[in-house]
């Protein structure tokens, strides 16, 4: 018996990635997997967009910036990113949870809380291509629309088994 991810055919979307990471590990992996890669100067350096899922991703790597946190520059070029991008998150690049990347992340979360940005933290390339590619995948067009015939299908299920609804209508 076929399971479903040996019947349904692989996802493959179009992203748009700045070109300072034309050789970076993920953009190989994603070309790997068969998305379209359109690299692009025009879009902030770091930066994976789904343009079919609305999202955008900046990978940002604590290890490339300097020691002093506050000259480097990382909040503002943040906010600029979440003000282009309505559906931006932040792609947290660390190895391993040493004490400078745990402060980063502190401020980050701190600076941002209540905006509509979203932190994934990830240690490895392949969690960042997983992460990238889950989230866009929810967001595609086609894709979205199963998740909410599944999840209506889900709530009339719910409803109809419902005890209270069986109470209703005893009462009535």
């Amino acid at each position: 018996m076929a399971t479903q991810k040996e019947t349904s055919p692989q996802w493959k979307t179009t992203i748009i990635v700045s070109t300072s990471l034309q050789n970076h590990e993920t953009n190989r992996i994603l070309s790997a997997q068969q998305h379209r890669i359109r690299l692009s100067d025009a879009v902030e350096a770091g930066a994976f967009i789904f343009p079919l899922s609305g999202i955008a991703f900046l990978l940002v790597d604590p290890q490339d910036l300097p020691e002093s946190f506050d000259e480097s520059g990382l909040i503002e070029r943040i906010q600029t990113f979440i003000e282009v991008h309505r559906n931006s998150f932040l792609l947290l690049y660390s190895p391993f949870n040493g004490k400078k990347e745990l402060e980063i992340l502190s401020v980050i979360q701190r600076s941002f809380f209540g905006s509509n940005l979203r932190i994934l933290p990830v240690r490895n390339n392949a969690e960042i291509v997983k992460g990238m590619l889950t989230a866009a995948k929810a967001t595609s067009k086609p894709h979205v629309d199963g998740i909410w015939d599944r999840m209506s299908l889900a709530r009339a299920h719910v409803i109809e088994s419902s005890p209270v609804w069986e109470m209703l209508s005893d009462i009535l």
